[in-house]
Formats: C-alpha cells, structure tokens, sequence
C-alpha cells in the first residue's frame, strides 16, 4: 500500500461565490443546488444545515426579533461565511442557501464573506405560489411565509439579481443566473424539478 501523506488543499480559487435567498418555498435550495452541480467542484451550503448542528439550545428565528434566536441566526451566517470561504480557497464554488430578508443580515454577509466576486440572487415568486409549495411539503414548519416577502421587496430592493421563478423550472432559472451574473459553469445542467423550496 502506497504511504498516505498530507497533500494541499487550497489551489486556484473558484471563480466566485453565490447566495441564493427568498422565502421559503421561493426555491432556493432546490436552485442552490442545482447551480452548485454546475461546476466540476461545488459545494452547496445549506444554512438551516448549520442550524442544526447545534444540538443543545438551539433557537430557531421567528416573527418576531428574539435575542438569542437573532444571535444564532448570525452565528449560522457567519458559519457559511467561512465555509464559503474554505472552499473558495480550495478551488469549491460555494452556493450559500438561506433565507436573507432583511439589510442588516445581508449586510453581515456582505462583510463576513470574504470571497469575490459575491453574487446576491433573489428568488421572488408570488408569495401565493411559495405558500401552495410549502402545503406541498413533506416538512411543514409554518405555511404562510408572506410577511417575509413584503419585508424582503422593502428591504433588499435593488440588491442582487432577482428572479421571478413562479413558472420558471429549476434548469432554467440556473441559465438566467449564470447568464446574468456572467459566471461560466463548467457542467451541463441536468434534468430537474420545478423549484420547489
């Protein structure tokens, strides 16, 4: 058996690094990981993933704003900034999937993000088609996330690349965001769902 030995990780770094947002049943995760399958090596990075590591004491972020809920919604950001950042250097083009409402929680990622270039991408179906899809859902947390889109419009308006995807499939909506973000991928898109997140 050939001897193992540490070999480097990092090597060129990755072209660029994405968040993808919208409310849940926007489709972000179905996309995020549809556009991280793009490339040789890409990684999609999953935030309510990293919510779920902390096994004692988690706080989940409700309605309404709640110390330690809101600190752990930062922490997990943070988390997936320097993933992000970890597989950049590696050569890993990292998809950040997490529902970014509100200025201060993009601007936190806008500062912890580390990688360039960041692409901000907002997934903004009608809020009526995010709710029938969360009905549709195995898992199902709260139905109506409505609020949440009314905030986001206000909030993030002009921020990032927005994508109406209420009739778009999963493949098609990756194109219009390579296409306009300018990214090349290196792998055909795959057959897919319609996004469903």
């Amino acid at each position: 058996m050939k001897e193992f030995t540490e070999v480097p990780v990092d090597r060129e770094p990755a072209p660029a690094v994405f968040l993808v947002t919208g409310i849940p049943g926007s489709g972000k995760s179905t996309v995020a990981r549809a556009l991280a399958r793009r490339f040789a090596l890409g990684a999609h990075i999953e935030v309510d993933v990293l919510q779920e590591f902390v096994v004692s004491g988690g706080r989940w972020p409700g309605p309404e704003p709640e110390p330690e809920a809101d600190r752990q919604l930062f922490l997990r950001a943070r988390n997936a900034a320097l993933l992000a950042g970890s597989y950049t250097a590696a050569g890993v083009l990292p998809v950040i999937d997490d529902v970014v409402v509100l200025r201060p929680h993009l601007d936190f990622y806008r500062r912890t993000i580390t990688a360039r270039p960041l692409h901000v991408v907002v997934l903004c179906p009608d809020p009526r088609v995010a709710a029938r899809r969360n009905r549709e859902r195995d898992k199902v947390l709260v139905e109506d996330w409505s609020f949440l889109d009314g905030a986001m419009r206000d909030q993030l308006d002009g921020e990032g690349i927005w994508i109406d995807n209420a009739d778009r499939d999963v493949a098609s909506t990756v194109e219009e965001i390579l296409s306009r973000t300018g990214v090349v991928a290196d792998r055909k898109a795959a057959p897919g769902p319609a996004s469903t997140d």
